[in-house]
């Protein structure tokens, strides 16, 4: 009971850090931060997965431990019943809701490729949260049935050491997919492939060199494309088609914040830089 508390207490003090997030991403660029505060919710995310880390699976594996060694007789564990029971509906309700989300948004994946796409932290933090918890409160409640019935007060510590390894292990995944976003993650094979596809059809372009990516937000994503477009045409023409070839990507993504146009001639030595 006292590793499902302090992994409560520990979810409780996460949900906050990730609304701070994500209230302090939506602040509008500026001259200190040019592409915005989308990554805020990076950071604030990692530092969910950090404490998350210390604060749940250490201290709960250290309690586990702690009763395995030191075992105290269980009493009436009723009440124990009633409280896991109540956190059961309110952990189970809200895993239900978050999970209903994330599968609108896997879009027929599976559910780790969803997780490994995700640029979302918010998202799949909640979902594995709320997960966590339900597998934990059916671990409390086996440890303390058994041990209240077979009279082995040593497997609840048993139960607290399941509990903190799975909070363990969700640690981690947070931390290494919060890590990859926090210093900068491409966008999505599709999202790229579409971004080309677009390109290719534009009568400015001859040919497509590098596209890169990153993302600066969950939907926010900055963009550089290489193209080499048609010889000879002035360069307020070849503004002009930019500027209708940029419309045309914000209008297909309008997660692209940012697009940046590094121009050659059909030769490919460079000619222009344009940005938008």
């Amino acid at each position: 009971m006292l590793a499902e508390g302090v992994h409560s207490l520990a979810n409780c003090f996460d949900g906050g850090l990730l609304l701070l997030g994500a209230r302090r991403s939506r602040q509008p660029a500026d001259d200190i931060h040019p592409f915005g505060y989308g990554r805020e919710l990076y950071f604030w995310s990692f530092v969910v997965a950090v404490v998350f880390f210390t604060l749940g699976a250490g201290f709960t594996l250290y309690n586990g431990v702690d009763h395995v060694v030191h075992p105290e007789p269980l009493r009436d564990p009723t009440w124990n019943y009633v409280v896991l029971a109540a956190a059961a509906v309110f952990d189970g309700t809200s895993f239900l809701i978050g999970f209903k989300a994330f599968r609108r948004r896997a879009k027929g994946r599976s559910y780790s490729r969803a997780i490994l796409d995700s640029k979302n932290p918010a998202l799949f933090s909640t979902v594995l949260e709320d997960a966590a918890d339900v597998i934990g409160l059916a671990c409390a409640f086996l440890g303390i049935y058994f041990a209240h019935r077979l009279g082995m007060p040593a497997l609840d510590g048993v139960a607290s050491i399941a509990i903190g390894a799975l909070l363990a292990v969700l640690a981690i995944v947070l931390l290494v997919k919060t890590h990859r976003l926090l210093i900068g993650e491409s966008a999505g094979a599709a999202l790229v492939a579409s971004i080309r596809h677009t390109a290719d059809r534009d009568p400015l372009v001859v040919r497509i060199g590098e596209i890169l990516t990153v993302h600066t937000g969950p939907e926010e994503v900055v963009l550089l494309m290489r193209l080499g477009v048609q010889p000879d045409l002035p360069g307020l023409e070849i503004a002009r088609q930019l500027s209708a070839l940029e419309a045309t990507l914000r209008r297909e993504h309008p997660e692209l914040r940012r697009i940046f146009f590094d121009i050659t001639d059909h030769s490919e030595h460079p000619a222009h830089a344009f940005r938008r």
